[in-house]
Formats: C-alpha cells, structure tokens, sequence
C-alpha cells in the first residue's frame, strides 16, 4: 500500500492579478516555484492574460476569467475583449475564487498587493478574506508585496490599507533589500504595521546558463502592453549606430500584432525583433548594454546579469513606482536613465553611446534571492 504523502504537505493558495504587464505575474511565480522545491502545495489563482510559461510547472493552477486595466492609467477594468466588466461578470469570477480556496483548504493565503494595490479587484478579495475569517482553522494570510510603491494622492487611502491589514493580515512580506529601499519610503505609514513586516530580499531569477546565443544589446519593453514607442525609438537608434554591433529587441507578448508587424518592417539589418525570450536572463549575461523600463523583474534581471543598463521608467497615469527605482540605481552608478519625455532617436542614441563608454558597473551587495527567503518565512508561520 502507497502513503499519499502530498495530504502532508503545507497547502498554499496564492492569488496574483495582473492587469497591464506581466511583472506581478512573473515574481509571483518566482516565489510559488520556490514554494513547490521547499515541499509545500500551491495552488496558484490568476486572472489576468493568459502568458506562455507562468505560472510555471509542480503546481495547480486556477484561472479566473481574464481582465485588464482599462487603459495604461489603471482606471478600470475590462474584460479579454475590451469591454468594461459587469456585476454579474464579478460575481461569477467572486465564485469560482471562493470555490478554489475552500476546494484548497489551505493552511496559508498570499496574496499579491493588496491591500496596498489592485483595489480594482476589491470586490472578490474582501469576499476571500472574509472567508478566511470563517475558516475554522483560519489560514495564515500574507500579502507579497515589491519593495517600492505606487505613491497615492487621495485621501483615505494609506489609513484604509493599515485597516485591512491589521484585521486580516499576518505578515507583510516586503520583496526587497532593506539598504536600497525601505517601505516607509513609499508607504508613510508602514511604522504603524511594523511589526507585521519582514522583508525577503529582491526575487530574482537564480543565476542564468551561459547564454547560447549573444548580442550585444538587449532592448526589453516588459509585458509589451506600454513598450512600442521605446521599442520605435530603440529601432532607429541602432540604425544611427551600426558599430554598436548586433541587437535583440524583445517586444513583449502583449505588444499588439499591428504594432509587432509594423516595427519588424521598419528594424534595420543586425537587428533580431522578438516577442519573447525565455532565456532573457541569459542574453543579458552575455551582453554589452541592456536597454529597458525599470520595472521590478527586468531590473533584478539586470542586477542577477551585472550588466551595463540604460533604464526608461514608465511614467503613464501618473505611476511613480518606476522613476525612484531607476533614479536610485543611477545614484549607485549601477544604471544610466532616460524619461520618456525626453525619449527620442537622438537622446537614445547619445545615452547609448555614453554607456557603451563606461565599464561595466560595479558590484552592489543586494540580497537577490528572496524567493528562497519568501519560502522560509512561510514555514515559520506553520
């Protein structure tokens, strides 16, 4: 007779909505798969655009009716074909999260951002949450959390986050390094949850293969949703500089199939133009320059690869979170930047030739594996 030894592993129910990129999406998974090889149970809810590859392998996986942000400045959300979404619609997917979290039965819930972001999705986590209250024995319940957040204008909002995470939060699991950025940086009143904090190190991906192919510069927009002008401009940069050798330009899989056709029309000779990579990372170990938003992913990429790095952060609707981190690694001489206001061919261009210029950056202890990290805090909680 066989022992099924699976119903003696911890079972954790992970929730991550991504809406735009893929950025919440692929650390998320990072941090699940971390999960799996330190022997708990995952079952992973998502519910957003489908992306080849995440969640990834060893875990199960529920999908939630696909939505979107509304537009780049997340306000709103619509459904797979554009359409704003209806209650009925909410209520149906409320359902199937409700009916996957008590088929799980888990002893832990992570939850991605909320309650610090995605309150577009409010109306099917309070009901999850309240589950959970109910649950006899509750759950322990995190939130997984990037280390440097969106800034908020309107009133009410920091005081209604501390609100939900002190009657339903166990611990907040900030994903970063504490000597580069602190969550009271963004989040004025983290001293009021401190003792709920814990910070994990930044997820990054664990050290690449050597690469099985090189260029010499990778060019990255992301998810692809809001990279056409810098994949554009990037296009007629290496055209002003074929001596820069050869280049990789990684649109993104959400880069709509008129803009992809209509860029690789226009890429001039020496120039690869792709939606994806699997070996990204690795492509970056072997490359003289990357060129890229500053998003959370691409940069711990970047730091994992040591490689010289030109950043232009996403700005659009008012999104603050990736202009201080790219700022902060230009201060540490580890990055050059460039805004999107000032993203034209020629300032591309001359930030280029500038960077190929410069050795490679120095090497800055950052604490890389908090996947690892993630997964043992878990495990105290038990």
């Amino acid at each position: 007779m066989t022992t099924d030894t699976s119903r003696t592993a911890p079972r954790v129910f992970f929730y991550v909505q991504h809406l735009l990129g893929i950025g919440h999406l692929a650390r998320a998974s990072r941090i699940a798969r971390a999960l799996v090889e330190d022997g708990f149970e995952v079952t992973m809810v998502t519910g957003g655009t489908p992306v080849p590859g995440f969640p990834g392998p060893g875990m199960h996986h529920v999908a939630l009716p696909t939505i979107v942000a509304g537009d780049a400045g997340f306000s709103g959300i619509a459904d797979a074909e554009g359409r704003p979404v209806d209650d009925a619609f909410k209520a149906r997917r409320t359902q199937m999260l409700l009916d996957a979290f008590h088929e799980t039965a888990p002893d832990i819930v992570v939850i991605e951002a909320f309650p610090f972001g995605r309150r577009q999705v409010r109306f099917e986590l309070l009901p999850l949450l309240s589950a959970v209250e109910a649950m006899h024995p509750r759950p322990r319940v995190v939130t997984s959390l990037r280390d440097i957040l969106q800034e908020r204008a309107k009133p009410g909002r920091d005081e209604e986050t501390v609100a939900l995470v002190k009657a339903h939060f166990d611990r907040v699991l900030v994903h970063g390094d504490p000597s580069f950025a602190r969550i009271e940086e963004t989040f004025p009143l983290a001293g009021e949850i401190a003792d709920r904090i814990v910070y994990t190190g930044l997820v990054a991906a664990p050290p690449p293969a050597p690469p099985g192919e090189t260029f010499d510069i990778i060019v990255s927009a992301g998810g692809g949703a809001v990279g056409r002008d810098l994949i554009r401009t990037a296009c007629e940069a290496a055209r002003a500089i074929p001596e820069a050798g050869s280049w990789c330009l990684i649109t993104g899989p959400n880069l709509p199939q008129a803009d992809f056709d209509a860029l690789a029309a226009e890429a001039p000779a020496g120039v690869s133009l792709v939606r994806f990579r699997q070996d990204f990372a690795s492509l970056l170990a072997g490359a003289k320059l990357s060129v890229s938003q500053a998003g959370y992913n691409t940069v711990c990429d970047i730091l994992r690869a040591g490689c010289r790095s030109l950043l232009v952060p996403f700005t659009a609707g008012g999104e603050t979170e990736q202009p201080v981190r790219a700022r902060r690694l230009e201060a540490m001489h580890i990055s050059s930047v460039l805004t999107e206001a000032e993203l034209t061919a020629t300032a591309m261009t001359a930030k280029i030739r500038e960077a190929l210029s410069r050795p490679k950056p120095p090497a800055y202890a950052l604490d890389l594996d908090g996947a690892q990290h993630a997964a043992a805090i878990l495990r105290a909680l038990l």
